[in-house]
């Protein structure tokens, strides 16, 4: 691996954001069906961005930016970002963006939306109507120029009990409307029966907050592709690369690989989407979930018009060991203090690079597990699976 401490990434986030820029990676404190808004979970996210954050003011939640993390970038020749802004908990975070959109003046760059008691829509540095329109994934087709669609349908709740009966197993729902869904949470993937009556479960508890559900043709994959674009006025389209996301059999999330053999075809229907989301107004990092079946056909099941799990592990690229890369993150099962000082192991090996660390400790009256985000890097896939079997059993041990 070359030194970090003189390369740098593909680009930064205050390369595509004005210096009157405020960003966000926390969802809204809101309840949402479709997002499993875990506190902890939702204040680990805050920090997945700051190494490639550069200049651009940042909101952390303050067990993100202890001492622990500023320890971890030393290691790797990294300075701890000066420009965030912190917080403790919902109070505080809703009384910052009112204190950056009214007392600063600046724009806030969300990741997810916040509702408006929290933060008007003019405070928004993306159009918030623009935002929610291009992730609606009832609109999809509009964003792909009506190709590359798996069969679907989009029906009213009141219908879907009725509609659900002519669609034969395996099939897709998912919500049909504006709420965003994160790490595969909103998706229900139906092999059988007994899938169906658990979907039908959490659709019965989502049907005040949700109008619409969408079913779809599940695809028989052979790839399941995030190909990633950023955009900025000054900058124009640029791809900034392929993930291959990995996923269990009912489409939950385990973390990214880079993909280097991606077929040419899958990135220009890409970006062939960024450019349609770019006409609408949108500006900033976009990813697009792209399936590629048997066949060779290619099929958009999910656009992500915001940053995505991977995109800190393609832009890092320069950084990393030439060969295999994987985007993960982790929670402690075992005392914090092994896991941390197992973590630092493989960060002085040179094999595994920190993103973000929640560090547990923070909170000195109750007992929180901490997390850490990084990506492996590896010459070849087999050397990054031993290293992290390797890491796990470390971990682990010390857990009997």
């Amino acid at each position: 691996m070359s030194s970090p401490k003189t390369l740098q990434p593909k680009l930064s986030l205050s390369d595509l954001y004005d210096s009157n820029v405020v960003y966000s990676s926390r969802p809204s404190y809101l309840a949402n069906p479709w997002l499993e808004a875990e506190e902890h979970q939702s204040n680990f996210l805050t920090a997945r961005e700051l190494i490639i954050a550069n200049q651009l003011p940042v909101i952390v939640h303050k067990a993100s930016v202890t001492d622990k993390i500023q320890q971890l970038f030393e290691m790797i020749g990294k300075d701890m970002p000066e420009n965030i802004y912190s917080f403790e908990d919902r109070q505080t975070y809703e009384r910052l963006l009112k204190d950056i959109a009214h007392t600063q003046n600046k724009k806030i760059y969300f990741q997810y939306i916040h509702e408006e008691s929290v933060v008007n829509k003019k405070h928004y540095a993306l159009d918030k109507d623009i935002f929610v329109a291009l992730n609606n994934k009832s609109r999809i087709p509009e964003w792909t120029n009506f190709k590359q669609l798996p069969k679907r349908e989009i029906v009213k709740m009141e219908e879907f009990e009725t509609k659900i009966k002519e669609w034969d197993f395996p099939f897709v729902l998912k919500p049909g409307d504006e709420l965003p869904t994160a790490g595969g949470y909103g998706v229900m993937i139906c092999y059988n029966n007994t899938d169906l009556a658990k979907a039908k479960a959490r659709i019965k508890k989502a049907e005040d907050a949700t109008q619409t559900m969408i079913i779809e043709q599940m695809i028989e994959a052979v790839a399941n592709y995030c190909v990633q674009f950023a955009y900025s006025e000054q900058r124009g389209i640029q791809y900034i690369g392929t993930s291959e996301q990995l996923t269990d059999k009912y489409g939950h999330y385990n973390g990214n690989h880079n993909s280097i053999d991606v077929p040419e075809k899958v990135i220009q229907a890409g970006r062939e989407i960024m450019e349609i989301g770019v006409s609408k107004g949108y500006f900033g990092v976009a990813g697009f979930d792209l399936l590629l079946d048997k066949n060779g056909d290619i099929f958009a099941i999910d656009l992500n018009f915001r940053q995505n799990g991977s995109t800190s592990m393609l832009l890092l690229e320069p950084l990393l060991t030439q060969g295999f890369h994987k985007f993960y993150s982790y929670i402690a099962p075992c005392d914090n203090t092994h896991f941390f000082n197992t973590i630092k192991k493989y960060v002085a090996r040179g094999v595994l690079l920190p993103l973000s660390y929640y560090d547990g400790d923070w909170y000195k009256d109750d007992d929180v597990k901490s997390r850490f985000g990084c990506i492996w890097h590896a010459e070849n896939q087999a050397e990054v699976e031993k290293l992290e079997r390797q890491f796990l059993k470390e971990l682990n041990a010390n857990n009997k």
